[in-house]
């Protein structure tokens, strides 16, 4: 085992207190990531081979895009039981975000490039996003909604797909003199990285504004209309969104635009769904001129 990966093995240890069961399940995820990694290696991937995976990966980007159009992801406002066994939201979260976070941590630990400047940065906004999702956002959700183990298991699966997409250009792919020791100086670092900001700042601020529309106690349903809410009924969403065009253009790169690509195909049609769902329970509530899906002023 690399020395590197017992660091890591080592740090998961330090924090066993924080409880067996996320224990076992840290474990385990770095064990999976670890196979991964080096399945990854033995393909020995060149850049060509990491092209068509892009590919492939935006082709099912769009098949899953028209899909959720009929088919509603059955979690949150459309939990559904026929989506089979499920378990506490905060642990589904959990469970769902935290591959990712681990399995780039991983990626970067076993590259020759782990003390880049730059990749460096592209490193900690990524986590940045995947820490508050994984480890501060799932504690924060009030009630007691369950999440299907089905919807968990694919974004576990698609989690690492885009670990191995973001991790894989960024630490292994790239060319060495792609990101040069000037780069987070340039335009698109610097416009990427404010859009990147952004975005994490509305995603948060409205998940917020969600959580607190009502107080305890109170069963009753609201319209959020703070915040971007005043543009579109899924913030959180266009946040998202926002987020990943920005690490698409300070990453200069197809595999932040396939990822970019994946996010809208995900979130888009939820959006379209809420929006329905708000139209039928708030009625002329909702300014359906003013106020649109998850792009503001356009969808």
């Amino acid at each position: 085992m690399p020395l590197k990966l017992r660091h890591v093995f080592g740090r998961c240890v330090m924090h066993r207190q924080a409880g067996s069961q996320f224990f076992f399940y840290a474990i385990v995820q770095m064990v999976a990531d670890y196979f991964l990694l080096l399945a990854f290696n033995s393909f020995k991937m060149t850049l060509h081979s990491f092209n068509i995976f892009l590919i492939v990966m935006a082709c099912v980007a769009v098949i899953v895009f028209v899909a959720l159009y009929f088919v509603d992801a059955g979690y949150g406002k459309f939990y559904n039981k026929k989506w089979g066994p499920a378990v506490n939201n905060k642990v589904g979260w959990v469970l769902m975000e935290a591959p990712v976070f681990i399995a780039m941590l991983i990626l970067w630990l076993c590259s020759e490039r782990t003390w880049d400047l730059t990749r460096i940065a592209f490193l900690f906004l990524f986590e940045l996003h995947y820490f508050q999702r994984s480890f501060v956002f799932p504690f924060r959700i009030r009630g007691k909604s369950k999440m299907p183990l089905s919807i968990i298991l694919m974004g576990m699966v698609f989690n690492t797909l885009n670990a191995l997409m973001q991790g894989g250009w960024i630490f292994f792919i790239s060319p060495d003199d792609y990101y040069a020791p000037n780069y987070l100086s340039t335009s698109k670092f610097i416009i990427g990285f404010l859009i990147f900001l952004v975005g994490l700042f509305i995603n948060i601020q409205s998940d917020d504004i969600i959580r607190n529309l009502r107080k305890p106690g109170d069963t009753k349903h609201y319209l959020p209309k703070e915040g971007m809410f005043k543009y579109v009924t899924s913030a959180n969403y266009f946040g998202e969104f926002l987020e990943w065009i920005g690490f698409a253009v300070l990453t200069w790169s197809w595999s932040g635009a396939v990822f970019a690509l994946w996010t809208f195909a995900n979130l888009g049609p939820r959006a379209a769904r809420i929006y329905d769902k708000y139209k039928a329970e708030f009625g002329d509530e909702l300014d359906t001129k003013k106020t649109k899906r998850i792009i503001p002023f356009i969808y």
